[in-house]
């Protein structure tokens, strides 16, 4: 009996060779080509055999393999038959195989298994036809794939992005699926340069910028798209009465939402009458409607320093919107007011068709208007001055004059193009506090009449630390309210419209439109949390912006204020940073030196000057 001095055998579904040292029954002793020993079951064993050494055998069969065509000797067997890897060899030979040709058919058919199943102890089974074809179908697809990434990873080097990986934007961007062919392709070519998917795209034109990333990203992840405009049918508002005195609007110059507006009119030699009149989109979406479904999901305005996300379409906002020399429907607070102390003697609210005089911009009244608010001869002069007034008595009713007032410093943000302009505005000034005691004032005693009248609505609340909306009315500790609902800007904000829908019907005494808490408070919860996401958004464009500002004047070395051990504020700017080495106590001015901004990654890089 021959004594066979080698083996292949399987280890791990991998074929290995390796010399005998001994044996029982049951397991071999084995020591491979490059001196590891093992012990190995006698039935992983597929093959023994004299000659050739280990190394040459497997060196000589892969060499033979890559000449055998399985395609032809799968062809050749009957369907549902098992066959042993020695005998298959005998059969595409023609001849008894030699231990090379054996171990030859054993590599390949073990590396191209769509042929043939692998079965126990070196037993084959040839692949259902369906399923080789199937299989076959998926190299060739793979073939493909690997070509077209071959020639995307060339042409993304080059800055092109070809058609079929642009076509995937945004999702390959914002929400990829990690296990597609285009997300693999762009992710190693950008491996390849060693820089992000979107700084790539950048480069090649696909994406424009860090700018264009961050906002897209946001939108892609909260906001779809608008469907058409023209399914949008809004409900006939009725004539309502016309208001007899000309209204007139406040705003910074960016506003295209004019949801407020204000009047002043003489009523007798002793009082005035003050008109706070808001736009009334609920006289023209129904509230089960499409409109008010799409408006539920985006749930407010969301701004951003150089552009914002309006809550409602375009055509929306212009059959509402009070802008200059048109007549719209608003929801009205009347308020007659003594002369000589500006206290309020009566309040109603009405429904009424207003026309508008004028929107008054900031930016241009803040040339004049002071704190004294004195008539000064200038257009709306009269009508600001009483407003003043009276602005001042609804807070000292509320009891702000007995509360410490924090200074506070607004930033405006204004972008032309790409170019980016930062100042500083102090908050509180006169104006702010003009039309801010206004809509507190109709917030207030909205919220009071809904309370009164039991109609279902969604009110804002402040205590123990927390702000958020709630079905049930409470106190707002902050502005020393009993009752608080967000009512004055339907145009930006859902709870103000669902809140409106609400008004509309308990002005002409009608049953609520919404009476279904659970509905409230499921709008109540969504809001407070996009709220939040929102602002938040903001923040992060405002700190983008920052950075910008910094890249822009190409600012160097610059001041900044310690806040805490380790964070400082940069100077004239609403930027905080993590800057190591920073251990002055808070308030110490120091100079920074910029060393890199990321714009991506929305950081800046700063080392300590001087302290």
């Amino acid at each position: 009996m021959a004594v066979h001095h080698h083996v292949v055998y399987e280890e791990g579904g991998d074929l290995k060779t390796g010399s005998i040292l001994s044996e029982s029954e049951t397991s071999l002793q084995v020591e491979a080509p490059h001196g590891k020993r093992s012990k190995i079951k006698r039935a992983h064993v597929l093959l023994e055999f004299d000659q050739p050494a280990p190394l040459v055998l497997m060196a000589e069969a892969q060499r033979l393999q890559v000449s055998i065509d399985l395609e032809l000797l799968w062809s050749s067997c009957q369907p549902e038959t098992e066959w042993h890897f020695s005998r298959l060899a005998r059969e595409y030979q023609g001849h008894e195989p030699s231990v090379v040709e054996q171990v030859a058919f054993l590599l390949a058919l073990q590396n191209s298994p769509i042929y043939f199943n692998r079965r126990q102890r070196g037993m084959f089974r040839p692949a259902a036809e369906t399923n080789l074809r199937a299989a076959l179908a998926g190299l060739e697809r793979r073939r493909q794939q690997e070509q077209q990434k071959a020639e995307a990873l060339e042409q993304l080097a080059n800055g092109y992005c070809p058609e079929w990986l642009s076509r995937e934007l945004p999702a390959l961007l914002y929400r990829p699926d990690k296990n597609s062919w285009p997300y693999k392709t762009l992710e190693a070519a950008a491996e390849g340069q060693k820089i992000s998917s979107a700084q790539l795209l950048a480069r090649c034109g696909v994406l424009q910028g860090s700018r264009a990333w961050h906002e897209g990203r946001f939108e892609f992840d909260h906001f779809g798209p608008w469907k058409a405009e023209t399914c949008f049918e809004l409900a006939k508002s009725q004539e309502w009465p016309s208001y007899t005195q000309p209204v007139f609007s406040i705003d910074d110059a960016t506003t295209t939402e004019i949801d407020d507006a204000f009047s002043l009119r003489e009523l007798d030699a002793d009082h005035w009458e003050v008109g706070v009149h808001i736009a009334a989109p609920a006289l023209v979406i129904e509230p089960d409607g499409e409109l008010a479904h799409q408006v539920r999901q985006r749930l407010s305005t969301v701004y951003m320093p150089g552009r914002k996300i309006s809550m409602l379409p375009d055509s929306v906002i212009a059959a509402c919107s009070l802008d200059v020399g048109t007549q719209k429907p608003a929801l009205s607070l009347l308020l007659t007011c003594r002369k000589d102390d500006l206290s309020v003697v009566e309040r109603h609210s009405k429904i009424q068709r207003v026309k508008v005089g004028a929107n008054l911009r900031l930016h241009e009244l803040e040339t004049w208007f002071n704190r004294e608010g004195q008539d000064t001869g200038q257009p709306y002069g009269q009508e600001l001055s009483v407003l003043w007034k009276l602005s001042q008595q609804l807070a000292q009713q509320r009891g702000v004059n007995e509360r410490a007032v924090p200074q506070y410093q607004d930033y405006t943000f204004t972008i032309e193009g790409e170019h980016i302009d930062i100042g500083v505005r102090a908050r509180g000034a006169p104006l702010d506090e003009l039309v801010s005691e206004l809509m507190i004032e109709v917030n207030r005693y909205w919220a009071t009449e809904l309370v009164t009248a039991g109609y279902p609505s969604l009110y804002r609340i402040q205590g123990q630390g927390r702000t958020g909306t709630s079905v049930e009315s409470g106190p707002h500790v902050g502005l020393g309210l009993d009752h608080y609902a967000w009512c004055s800007s339907p145009l930006r904000r859902a709870i103000d419209l669902v809140n409106q829908w609400q008004l509309v019907q308990q002005f002409q005494q009608l049953p609520p439109r919404l009476a279904d808490i659970g509905v409230l408070a499921g709008i109540a919860q969504a809001f407070d949390q996009a709220y939040e996401v929102y602002q938040e958004f903001q923040r992060h464009m405002e700190r983008y912006w920052c950075l910008r500002w910094l890249e822009q004047e190409q600012v160097l070395t610059c001041s900044a204020v310690v806040v805490r051990e380790g964070l400082v504020r940069l100077e004239g700017l609403p930027l905080v940073l993590r800057v190591r080495g920073v251990e002055a106590s808070v308030g110490t001015e120091i100079r920074l030196k910029v060393r890199h901004l990321d714009l991506w990654a929305v950081e800046a890089d700063c080392e300590l000057v001087s302290s």
